[in-house]
């Protein structure tokens, strides 16, 4: 059972939903990033997504693009981003992910990364361009160091697909709201009921949504139908800012910020 089996379960024992927050690894640098995944722990965020980033991210819309570009005009490197992660995931109380390229993971050998990975605190790896098909031997080495292999369905994956990719996953499905790329959105597709509600009656694994949520209705209006709300875009944004806010000043916005969709998820 792995770190994120274990969270989950604990959550469905008290009838909670986790509110899992993205952030990009390194934007602005990495001594920041270790500083605001403590705050997302200390504000109650259950789960923390790292983004590692990529110079050809497959599904992340211009936010969250120039977030991975500033990281990476910055020179952050792999090695750097999971050494940090393993100097701060001893003092978090909440598991660790990684969005991660599947062209990192093989040109490090995948092995060699997962190994590497859970050195480090990692968690679980979701992979956004791995196809089910493809998936096959990164899954046997997750299994064996009992790392989550967490893979996403969205609304344009036919069911019989959507069943493959469930079968193949671990920790948790990370199912997309809307068809397209991250950002947010005001308004979330009235299929989205419907297409969880489905997917719900396929596998016993926990369903978080993410892509387009930023607002506390939002949450209210997801929590019950998932059982994790994952926020990036909107975060992300905050750490864009014109270089005139200190560190401390962008800290607190996020703190405040986020704050509220904690307390929505809670409230659920």
């Amino acid at each position: 059972m792995s770190a994120v089996d274990r969270l989950f379960e604990e959550l469905r024992t008290r009838g909670q939903k986790a509110f899992i927050p993205f952030i990009t690894a390194g934007d602005p640098d990495l001594d920041f990033t270790s500083t605001l995944l403590k705050a997302l722990v200390r504000q109650g965020s259950h789960l923390c997504e790292v983004g590692i980033p990529y110079s050809d991210p497959i599904a992340d819309g211009p936010v969250i693009q120039e977030s991975y570009t500033r990281a990476l005009s910055a020179g952050v490197a792999l090695s750097d981003i999971l050494e940090m992660l393993r100097q701060t995931t001893p003092e978090l109380a909440a598991p660790v992910v990684t969005m991660v390229s599947h062209a990192i993971i093989y040109r490090q050998g995948l092995r060699k990364y997962v190994e590497t990975a859970k050195q480090c605190g990692v968690a679980g790896l979701i992979v956004p361009d791995l196809p089910v098909e493809e998936s096959g031997a990164l899954r046997e080495i997750c299994q064996e160091e009992d790392l989550s292999l967490i893979q996403l369905v969205t609304p344009n994956t036919p069911r019989d697909r959507a069943l493959r990719i469930v079968a193949a996953s671990s920790g948790f499905i990370y199912y997309v709201s809307v068809v397209g790329i991250t950002g947010e959105r005001k308004q979330l597709p009235e299929f989205l009921h419907e297409n969880v509600g489905w997917l719900r009656e396929q596998t016993d694994l926990p369903i978080c949504i993410g892509f387009g949520i930023s607002s506390p209705e939002q949450i209210r209006l997801l929590a019950p139908i998932a059982d994790g709300l994952i926020v990036g875009s909107a975060i992300v944004r905050r750490m864009a800012h014109d270089g005139e806010q200190s560190g401390s000043t962008v800290l607190q916005d996020v703190e405040e910020y986020v704050k509220t969709l904690i307390e929505a998820t809670a409230g659920c």
